[in-house]
């Protein structure tokens, strides 16, 4: 198993059936000041009890669905990153339905490559955001328990993040919004989740707009 040991670093492992691949994406990374590329045998990697990410390069792999669903099985907290053939939407909610966090078609260059990753690392899903509303409806669809979700007391500037999240942004793009750091974005939504006990970026977005539809019903009534 190969890796570069970086104080304060991300380690993120990688699976690719073509040794040159695994080079070609172990490259993208560098120079990364805080990811580095572990890589090795897909048993090895699942068994290493600290690893959170892992870049899935399954373009080749026949039932490249089913090595998704394994990994999901075997560490449900390892957010996926795939690089896969290229599919319509319905293919790729597939792939986030069995534990992608961000779905790339194989030939994606290294820039799109390096932001997925990092988005994935910030708690976002990184796909095109159509498929985003598409999720947030079917998840919408499915209903919640009564009283589940208390809105929390949000301050003004949280709300204004809380709503560029909702409308699919990533930490950089309401950065740059708002006017305001990307570290300062990454703290706001960590204390969004932490207020709403939402576990990720897209459970906050359907409870925040359930609860949007509950006070236009109360508004209304």
């Amino acid at each position: 198993m190969q890796e570069r040991k970086v104080a304060n670093s991300i380690r993120v492992g990688l699976i690719s059936m073509e040794p040159i691949r695994v080079a070609g994406l172990a490259s993208v990374f560098d120079h990364h000041p805080t990811i580095f590329i572990t890589t090795g045998d897909l048993e090895g990697l699942l068994a290493d009890i600290h690893l959170r990410y892992l870049i899935l390069d399954v373009s080749g792999h026949v039932k490249w669905m089913e090595m998704q669903y394994m990994v999901r099985r075997i560490r449900p907290d390892i957010r996926q990153i795939v690089l896969g053939p290229p599919g319509d939407d319905e293919v790729i909610m597939r792939s986030i339905t069995a534990g992608g966090r961000a779905y790339l078609d194989s030939s994606s260059g290294p820039f799109a490559v390096r932001m997925a990753v990092e988005n994935v690392i910030q708690g976002s899903i990184w796909a095109p955001r159509r498929l985003l509303t598409i999720m947030i409806d079917r998840l919408l669809s499915q209903g919640t328990p009564a009283g589940s979700f208390i809105a929390p007391a949000l301050s003004p500037r949280e709300r204004q993040v809380l709503d560029l999240i909702m409308t699919a942004h990533s930490n950089r793009e309401i950065a740059t919004h708002l006017g305001i750091e990307e570290r300062t974005v990454k703290a706001y939504v960590a204390s969004l989740l932490r207020k709403t006990g939402s576990e990720n970026r897209v459970s906050l977005s359907v409870q925040a707009t359930q609860e949007s539809f509950r006070e236009q019903r109360a508004m209304q009534s």
